[in-house]
């Protein structure tokens, strides 16, 4: 980078103009014939029918977090 601000402060060129330059150049190198990386493609599986309702995902967060604090209480006794 220090290098890109260096030629650009020489050429009295802005930064962004040799950064496009320096990009354009480096594309324009590589070769077509490069055989290119393959896509990544995420693999899904069915996990079924959801055994709750998650049209009510908050009553069920306040319903599980209600059953966690009895249980911790149950603890203290």
């Amino acid at each position: 980078m220090i290098e890109l601000k260096t030629r650009a402060h020489t050429e009295s060129v802005s930064l962004t103009r040799i950064l496009n330059r320096t990009l354009r150049a480096g594309l324009a190198k590589r070769k077509p014939d490069r055989q290119r990386t393959r896509r990544f493609k995420q693999k899904t599986m069915s996990m079924g029918r959801p055994t709750v309702d998650l049209d009510k995902a908050l009553a069920l967060a306040a319903q599980l977090e209600d059953e966690e604090i009895a249980r911790k209480l149950a603890l203290r006794k």
